[in-house]
């Protein structure tokens, strides 16, 4: 385990540094707001495209073997960047590749957890997956700047390439080999069937909805963070406190409810629903930047809700299935974020951005309620496999 988190870690801080040097090196080029904002953008909207067409390669594959290739594609299009008078469109492309690439790997480890972890460890170890994941968006974006204006963009994509080697290099040596599913027929047909079978069981079916709908709606305030800044009358800069709040919110509380029974954790998966919805509301008030962070921070730490939810959807699914279903839920998650962000901008320009932000906390306190209590609903477990 050691080697899947210090994998993550090198990675995940590469990407986020990689993505801050893009954006500059994109505005650089071409001084266009657009095409910078356009490198996030490419982040987020290539993990519908493997999630839906290409998820059975989590599942046709042993995982070891899905995630090295993985990486090593991965750092093949970050080094592809690094070609001289490399175009605008062949950069966003590039990066697009690697948005591709990246719910294949999500996938693939969430499904190799399963199988190196006991089921009450699972959902430890992707708490702690999580965690590493803010540590290192807060720290790739605190330091990615910096280390722009330090060494260059063109050396920071660089060493988000070797990032990639080294997480190759650390799963391939340090994990052990686990078995793949079966091939039934090509990849995009099995990744279909694959999906037809995810959501035709009920409580699957909203188990994973409930993991997207509520980031989805506690994302909100990010999009509107600059906003909201300006609204409040302090400079745009001190909207990086409010997505530092969110996330140092999620890390302590991945960490603290980590400690838990499992039996605690599946009892608090509905007040820490609520907790991540809640605080939102509070923002009608038009609260001061510190106060609106400790808001955040008090929302992320609900975000421990799914280290009750992973169990529940460990026991729904078999194992031939899970590479498949990790796969979906990661692209999801990030597709519909994507989305909800983009929304909150559009509401945002009609509404003022406290008020669009109380009623994102009044809809995902009420929507992630019911979809709660279908997902949390009893009934007699059948593998998804048994479904049809």
């Amino acid at each position: 385990m050691r080697a899947v988190f210090g994998a993550h870690a090198v990675s995940m801080l590469g990407t986020v540094a990689a993505q801050v040097a893009l954006s500059i090196l994109v505005f650089e080029r071409t001084g266009s707001p657009l095409l910078s904002a356009l490198v996030l953008a490419c982040s987020f909207l290539p993990y519908a495209v493997g999630g839906v067409l290409l998820s059975s390669v989590a599942d046709r594959f042993p995982a070891r073997r899905v995630l090295v290739v993985c990486d090593l594609l991965s750092a093949a299009c970050i080094a592809a960047m690094l070609v001289p008078g490399m175009p605008v469109a062949g950069l966003l492309g590039l990066l697009l590749g690697t948005g591709i690439i990246a719910p294949l790997f999500a996938g693939a480890r969430a499904a190799s957890l399963a199988h190196l972890l006991s089921p009450d460890l699972f959902p430890i170890g992707r708490s702690l997956l999580r965690a590493i994941s803010q540590v290192a968006v807060l720290s790739g974006f605190a330091l990615g700047g910096i280390a722009v204006a330090l060494v260059g963009a063109n050396w920071l994509l660089a060493l988000d390439a070797v990032s990639f080697v080294a997480s190759a290099v650390l799963i391939g040596a340090g994990t052990p080999y686990t078995p793949p599913g079966e091939r039934k027929s090509n990849t995009v047909r099995d990744s279909w069937s694959g999906l037809q079978l995810l959501f035709g069981h009920r409580k699957l079916r909203y188990l994973i909805l409930l993991t997207w709908v509520a980031p989805a709606f506690s994302s909100v305030p990010d999009g509107l963070a600059v906003a909201y800044t300006a609204q409040v009358g302090t400079a745009a800069a001190a909207a990086s406190v409010l997505f530092t709040g969110y996330a140092v919110g999620s890390v302590l509380g991945e960490l603290v409810v980590a400690r838990f029974p499992p039996s605690a954790r599946r009892r608090l998966v509905v007040p820490f629903l609520v907790t991540s919805q809640l605080p939102a509301i509070a923002f009608l008030a038009e609260p001061g930047v510190p106060v609106a962070a400790v808001l955040l921070a008090i929302a992320g730490a609900g975000y421990a809700f799914n280290q009750g939810i992973d169990p529940l959807i460990l026991q729904s699914v078999e194992p031939s299935y899970r590479g498949r279903l990790f796969t979906v839920q990661t692209s999801g998650l990030m597709a519909i974020q994507g989305v909800s962000i983009a929304l909150a901008g559009v509401v945002g320009s009609f509404l003022a951005p406290n008020l669009t932000i109380a009623c994102a906390g009044i809809l995902g306190t009420a929507t992630t309620l019911l979809i709660a209590r279908q997902a949390l609903t009893t009934e007699p477990r059948r593998p998804v496999s048994q479904v049809l």
